[in-house]
């Protein structure tokens, strides 16, 4: 069954809330085993509501609703889709009391627009609302079912878990829920990472690959249909076998936590603790990870040198290094090893990392923007160093530098 979203609300459209309704509903109808093809955002306008209604039923065999169930004026969607279906709309008795005995019980007087909220589409059945007033539809009509149900998170989410979930499982039968794993992977780009599993995305059949960019990362949910959570993951895990023998360098967790939990992670497993030198991300490695909880037991601290004179007063780094005619500068190979290195020194820590480098917008020591150098110092090794060529605005360039260090420095803690 294909199913589609149909948010309603011109708030959404103005970017004044964000539709978390259409994420919630995606996963709980993947558990139920129905597809969602197409998520659609409509505003509070009768004509383009019943117009999303016609683009919608002729592709999808469920349409859910989020929004427009309330009492003012601009809540169309009931009215909306039982003038699109030619039906009337009819009072819930038991809705319609529960509201009145609400505001009996707060001694208010209850305005006559709060009876729209018990009022549903001529033939449809009651989905209750255990935390609002507006009660739910769901109704079936010439082969395409329809569910409404209240845009408030609060009330819409036991609304779909409990009665439109119910509904749903009575029209669909017994169908295959879908199962999925997302595999974590950085130190390589989302068009990279596809190019390396191309024999494998070309001949998908089930299960199913789909790469997305996280800023700095790349995530990769691998997605099957079965009848039970041991068979779904019994072909996930064989999938993933083939991508590690094709990007295995790259995968630094198979499930969906950024790069630097996998760290902290690495970091207490082997209870190591790692200092930080900062130049262009300007502490931005800092909270990352210190944004891990547990983080305490495996991060000593760190500096953010980013003037030169910084950079010798907290680390000692020579100014012949950072100055002058013939000096490498601070945006060079050998002050990013130095930072790291003493920074490893003075938190008498077991890695350094230090990224050092030109985030924009302009040049600097007459070196482009996005020349950035990261290095990873570990005690009785030697000194590991990268040169990176980063595009994007400034902001871009920071999150994937820190990115980037935070990946060599989780291959270093594996040894790898």
């Amino acid at each position: 069954m294909k199913a589609e979203i149909i948010a309603v609300g011109t708030e959404l459209l103005l970017g004044q809330i964000v539709n978390t309704n259409a994420q919630y509903l995606s996963q709980g109808l993947a558990v139920l085993g129905i597809d969602v093809y197409f998520q659609t955002v409509v505003g509070d306008n009768e004509a383009r509501l019943r117009q999303a209604i016609e683009v919608a039923r002729s592709r999808a065999e469920l349409l859910l609703f989020t929004g427009g169930l309330g009492p003012t004026q601009d809540d169309l969607t009931k009215d909306a889709l039982a003038a699109y279906l030619g039906r009337g709309l009819v009072m819930h008795e038991p809705s319609m009391a529960r509201i009145e005995k609400l505001f009996a019980s707060r001694g208010v007087h209850m305005v006559e627009s709060n009876r729209r909220q018990a009022l549903m589409i001529e033939g449809a059945e009651p989905l209750d609302n255990e935390t609002g007033l507006a009660v739910g539809n769901a109704l079936t009509a010439d082969g395409t079912h329809y569910v409404l149900l209240p845009g408030p998170p609060r009330e819409m989410k036991p609304m779909f878990d409990g009665p439109a979930a119910d509904w749903l499982r009575g029209i669909t039968g017994e169908m295959l829920p879908l199962y999925s794993r997302i595999l974590r992977f950085a130190g390589i780009g989302e068009s990279s990472l596809e190019a390396a599993l191309l024999p494998l995305i070309d001949g998908q059949s089930d299960p199913t690959i789909a790469p997305y960019a996280k800023e700095g990362e790349v995530a990769l949910r691998i997605s099957t249909k079965a009848a039970d959570e041991a068979e779904a993951f019994a072909r996930i895990d064989a999938t993933v076998g083939e991508i590690e023998a094709l990007a295995g360098a790259y995968l630094y967790a198979k499930e969906d936590v950024p790069i630097e939990q996998a760290v902290i992670t690495a970091l207490r497993n082997t209870a190591k603790t790692v200092a930080t030198a900062e130049s262009c991300s300007g502490g931005l490695l800092a909270q990352l990870l210190t944004n891990v909880v547990g983080s305490s037991g495996a991060y000593a601290g760190g500096f953010v040198t980013y003037t030169n004179g910084m950079k010798h007063a907290l680390l000692g780094i020579p100014m012949a290094q950072l100055e002058g005619q013939g000096a490498p500068g601070a945006v060079s190979e050998s002050t990013a090893a130095l930072m790291a290195e003493r920074t490893l020194d003075i938190a008498n820590s077991d890695y350094g990392v230090a990224i050092t480098g030109v985030a924009g917008p302009a040049e600097t020591e007459g070196k482009p923007v996005g020349l950035v150098y990261t290095a990873v110092a570990e005690r009785g090794k030697p000194t590991r160093t990268f040169e990176l060529q980063l595009n994007g605005n400034r902001s871009a360039i920071r999150i994937r530098a820190v990115k980037q260090a935070l990946y060599r420095l989780w291959r270093a803690i594996g040894n790898v």
